[in-house]
């Protein structure tokens, strides 16, 4: 048998269901200790793993219950508290990983000292590749360009019309450094952390990890993408009983990341038009999910 890698494993848990219950017994053969933080959950995620998990599962296992809710970046770092191994592994209770998938992200992990951080392939349930596993920076010029349809020109001008979604260009053969993958899945080296800092609890929900990435990048910190790593992941499997709850955080952490990081690179006008068009979108998105509510309330109406 095997022994378990050097690696402590950090979930942040939040309603995930029977889900939780499977990633941990997809991954605890493979790391030293896994830490549950649980952000004041309803559910009966935690009680699922009393009851499912044996005696011997639970022996590197920690949970520890926050009696609110207080954010994916903040109890990252509580969990990092916790954490005692040299290797730092935060995965999302919604994925599930297969046998040696942790061994072959900590042998990549490990083959540069310069490599602060590594991330796997997410798939969704149907087996195509979702778009946060290979990233580059949205800088307002690669937002303007996804957002207007102009990324369909980058077959004829690839530099000026890039496309951010890297998932839509070919598979590489072999690990690749990226500027930013998901927090779903970061296999961190502690060396990294201490220099770089922990994760900035101003984010509430998304855009803590594209964040987190460029501030590894600006201390010389690479970060690789290893495609042979396919790792199941339910997105939003966690958050979609709230749905205006999560896009107002995202929309919220997209403007802190704008003005965190790019306000001075760009004129002040552009950067208040991004401002604008982030809110413009979740009135947008506000408005769409109030419209397909009421067509659903008047569908019963008929029904009933």
């Amino acid at each position: 048998m095997n022994l378990p890698l050097p690696i402590s494993l950090v979930i942040v848990n939040h309603n995930a269901g029977l889900l939780l219950t499977d990633c941990i017994r997809s991954v605890q053969s493979q790391v030293q200790q896994i830490i549950v933080i649980d952000n004041a959950s309803t559910d009966t995620s935690l009680a699922e793993i009393e009851r499912k998990l044996t005696n011997n599962e639970k022996q590197r296992l920690t949970i520890k219950r926050l009696n609110r809710n207080i954010g994916f970046a903040a109890a990252c770092n509580i969990g990092i508290q916790e954490t005692q191994a040299p290797f730092i592994l935060f995965l999302n209770p919604d994925c599930t990983l297969p046998l040696n998938a942790i061994e072959q992200l900590l042998q990549v992990l490990q083959s540069d000292k310069q490599i602060g951080m590594v991330g796997g392939r997410l798939l969704n349930a149907d087996g195509s590749e979702q778009g946060g596993s290979r990233r580059a920076i949205p800088t307002p010029w690669r937002a303007l360009v996804r957002a207007s349809g102009l990324y369909r020109l980058a077959k004829f001008w690839p530099s000026l019309f890039f496309d951010f979604h890297l998932h839509k260009q070919p598979l590489p053969f072999k690990p690749i450094e990226v500027e930013a993958i998901s927090g779903a899945l970061m296999l961190v080296r502690r060396e990294a952390i201490d220099e770089v800092g922990i994760w900035d609890e101003g984010y509430f929900l998304h855009c803590e990890d594209l964040d987190w990435c460029m501030r590894f990048r600006q201390k010389g910190w690479r970060i690789v993408f290893v495609p042979d790593v396919e790792v199941l992941h339910y997105k939003g499997a966690c958050s979609q009983a709230r749905p205006l709850f999560v896009a107002w955080h995202k929309h919220k952490g997209m403007l802190r990341f704008y003005q965190k990081f790019l306000r001075d690179q760009y004129p002040s006008v552009l950067m208040w038009f991004v401002a604008a068009s982030i809110w413009f979108r979740l009135g947008v998105v506000v408005f769409f999910h109030y419209l397909s509510q009421l067509g659903r309330f008047w569908s019963r109406r008929r029904r009933g």
